[in-house]
């Protein structure tokens, strides 16, 4: 019996030694593993989406530059002029609309603001700025841009009164102030360093129309317009500019004393294509009904034989 239980005992298989054993993975590198199957098996998915949403970001970028809405750090700084002394002119921007726009057009107003403070610092001859009436929605609006930076544009003045405290000491000044609104009968010429031109500070939409030529009158002011249809009558669209694209048109006629330079410089390119777009449909549906005139032409007379024949 003893000899059996010494054999079984010598037959019992060897138990392997501790360092015979594998090494089981840990959590963490079987965590970190499945990670990193995700991201290859969704690495293709992954890039297209941000290649979309990078498109998309620059659509709606470009729509955002073409309406004057982008913020000032966003814009590409314009190309660098030849240096020159100030016009000599002034530029006028009247922001006393606040009450008749919404917090979006706010918004969008003042930043248009920005957009024409850096053409005038970009300008080769550049303009005395002034914002007047500032006030409610749209003070609070810069007041909280970049730590009130509009406080520190060089070559600019803000004064809460209107525009007309140019004119409170001395009346005569009256004479020299140009409202610009696209809805006056007189169509501007030329600029000169002895006057000051008002841009309406209104974005608005089209939806407040006779806005500035209104005010101007109420306060017998000349108005007039920059002469788009005489330079670009082709241009059917309603002419109607940002504050910052009719300030920019002024910095380039300065430049160039040129108006088409300066409307083809300054006006979206799209405003263009728009038109051209336009005049082709009316082609289109000028055949059309041409073509429909004709077929009406036949049908009478073809009545008519059916009558003579009867």
């Amino acid at each position: 019996m003893d000899d059996i239980a010494e054999n079984a005992v010598a037959e019992e298989p060897a138990i392997p030694e501790a360092d015979n054993v594998p090494a089981q993975p840990s959590k963490s590198s079987l965590k970190k593993a499945a990670r990193r199957e995700r991201i290859a098996a969704t690495k293709l998915e992954r890039r297209a989406k941000e290649k979309a949403a990078k498109k998309e970001k620059k659509r709606i970028k470009a729509e955002k530059r073409a309406a004057g809405e982008l913020d000032s750090d966003d814009e590409p700084k314009p190309k660098k002029r030849r240096v020159g002394p100030p016009f000599g002119g002034k530029v006028v921007v009247d922001l006393g609309f606040d009450e008749k726009m919404t917090e979006k057009e706010v918004q969008s107003l003042c930043s248009q603001l920005g957009y024409t403070y850096s053409a005038n610092r970009q300008a080769g001859y550049p303009f005395a700025l002034f914002f007047t009436s500032l006030d409610g929605k749209s003070l609070a609006r810069l007041e909280s841009l970049g730590d009130a930076s509009y406080k520190r544009w060089t070559n600019t003045e803000w004064w809460k009164e209107g525009y007309e405290r140019m004119w409170e000491a001395d009346p005569a000044v009256k004479q020299s102030i140009v409202y610009l609104t696209a809805d006056s009968d007189e169509e501007l010429t030329e600029l000169r360093p002895d006057e000051t031109y008002v841009i309406g500070g209104i974005c608005d939409h089209n939806r407040l129309k006779n806005e500035c030529l209104n005010k101007a009158q109420a306060s017998g002011i000349r108005t007039a317009r920059l002469p788009i249809g005489t330079y670009l009558a082709d241009l059917r669209t309603r002419k109607v500019l940002t504050v910052n694209q009719a300030f920019e048109i002024l910095v380039h006629w300065v430049d160039t004393r040129d108006w088409e330079s300066a409307f083809h410089a300054v006006i979206p390119k799209r405003k263009f294509e728009e038109n051209s777009k336009s005049k082709e449909k009316e082609k289109v549906e000028s055949a059309e009904k041409a073509a429909d005139k004709s077929k009406v032409v036949v049908s009478v007379e073809e009545l008519e034989d059916q009558v003579g024949e009867s």
